[in-house]
């Protein structure tokens, strides 16, 4: 319906139509190939973040404000650590602690070498909800303004979904939310609803 689109271009996975980016890379077509006829002519709109249009940032700068929390876990082969902060720049102290916000603290406290647990590639040696609450974790490590739910718990269980929700609504609360869902019940809380038909925007209001 178009919910992931939208998510890919937040994210600018893909490009807006009228995009800055789109508009220089059409500009290097039309100068490759010729003139284009009005047909060929992109239409779209813009995506904006506190009145800044963001195909004018640069990627990086982009990304580091923004946190997703997939449908499909993603971890890659390393320790916890890793997973946790690639970066190595946040204490033990501090990890622990978003571990127990995300309800992992007792699972990884009695793995071995604890935070240099070693994490099979795609994290195969850890259950789909506690792939999700390790993504939860890193979201709350990065602290980020705005916070993308992408289906998050439509593959856990109902507890650990139970979990998420929970640390979702006690740790970022004052935070941007954007929750792309089926299950009516995980956003009935939210301040607007947008619902997409067949990649069109059929409504958008208050949760009735």
């Amino acid at each position: 319906a178009g919910k992931s689109s939208l998510t890919l271009a937040l994210f600018r996975m893909i490009e807006a139509a009228n995009s800055e980016w789109a508009k220089v890379t059409s500009n290097a077509d039309i100068r490759d190939e010729g003139e284009h006829g009005e047909e060929d002519q992109l239409y779209g709109g813009k995506i904006m973040i506190d009145l800044i249009d963001i195909s004018t940032l640069g990627l990086a700068d982009l990304r580091k404000n923004l946190s997703i929390i997939p449908q499909d876990p993603v971890l890659f082969a390393g320790t916890i650590r890793e997973n946790l902060d690639p970066f190595g720049k946040l204490d033990d102290a501090v990890l622990w602690e978003a571990l127990e916000r995300s309800y992992l603290k007792s699972v990884i406290s009695t793995l071995p070498g604890g935070l240099l647990f070693q994490v099979a590639q795609n994290g195969e040696n850890f259950s789909v909800g506690q792939r999700s609450l390790i993504c939860l974790a890193r979201a709350l490590l990065r602290n980020t303004k705005i916070l993308v739910l992408d289906e998050a718990t439509s593959a856990v269980d109902i507890e650990t979904d139970e979990l998420i929700q929970k640390t979702i609504r006690t740790e970022f609360k004052d935070r941007t939310i954007l929750t792309i869902a089926h299950r009516i019940k995980t956003v009935m809380d939210s301040d607007k609803i947008l619902v997409l038909d067949h990649g069109r925007v059929v409504e958008f209001d208050e949760p009735k």
